[in-house]
């Protein structure tokens, strides 16, 4: 073995690279980057991130998108402990939060066990921070005492039966991944007697190409069709969708129309 083989010392950082917007990610995170040896990112992370890593450091796109896998999980797995072992830290870059719906998780217990120490950075998920870009309060008194975040797609490519509980809660419904389940998530709300529910659409929340639909749960996927919204889109159902401007200019619009 050579010495500067044994001179490597692995490790792996699962960080968070928030929503999108590249200055959403933590300190801690870029200084993470700072030292990395390898860079392992995802579709939904943003590149201007890998400016912070040395020139030097690897970095291999893994992608990780709805519809567009270019990595099983399992490859991954295996590329994150093999480049460790052989360069040292490998910084896994995951959009949002590594463990919101991120496979953190299962990425951890993989390096673990190899005994490679990991370490976990946090990120601004989506599920809050988007609707909280937009001024849209997930929590709000007198109108929201909780939230659910729920993946509008299981592994079966079924919607979740957690939706179904939601929908009959008082809570704000937050649903990732959602955007090809819209018509079914649409209708077990209306099942659930919230047709007029308040109801936001945000299509690549914090970037660049970023929109905001806010309508109800009655004309929200009309409005989406006519503007040909595009993954990666967050839902919100709930009474605190009310609080943003264009609500109350949309419902204005409706007393007239009445």
């Amino acid at each position: 073995m050579s010495e500067q083989h044994l001179n490597i010392h692995p490790k792996i950082t699962l960080l968070g690279a928030g929503p999108g917007d590249p200055d959403l990610i933590t300190l801690k995170g870029v200084k993470a980057l700072q030292r990395a040896n390898v860079v392992l990112y995802d579709a939904l992370t943003n590149e201007a991130l890998l400016a912070h890593a040395p020139k030097d450091a690897i970095k291999v796109y893994v992608g990780k998108r709805s519809g567009e896998h270019s990595y099983k999980q399992e490859a991954i797995n295996k590329l994150m402990v093999d480049y460790a072992l052989n360069f040292g830290h490998v910084v896994r870059l995951k959009g949002g939060d590594p463990f919101v719906f991120g496979r953190g998780y299962e990425e951890l217990d993989y390096a673990n066990s190899y005994n490679i120490p990991v370490s976990v950075i946090p990120g601004i998920s989506s599920s809050i921070g988007v609707p909280g870009l937009q001024q849209i309060p997930v929590t709000h008194r007198g109108l929201a005492e909780s939230f659910w975040v729920i993946t509008g797609t299981t592994t079966s490519g079924e919607v979740s039966k957690d939706i179904y509980q939601a929908a009959n809660s008082e809570a704000t419904v937050v649903v990732l991944m959602g955007l090809k389940q819209l018509s079914k998530i649409i209708e077990i709300f209306k099942a659930a007697g919230k047709n007029q529910l308040p109801t936001a659409v945000i299509q690549n929340g914090s970037g660049e190409n970023e929109k905001l639909l806010v309508g109800t749960v009655e004309t929200i996927e009309s409005m989406v069709q006519h503007e040909s919204i595009k993954a990666p889109v967050l839902l919100v159902f709930g009474k605190v969708v009310s609080l943003h401007p264009s609500f109350k200019k949309l419902m204005a619009s409706y007393a007239n129309l009445a």
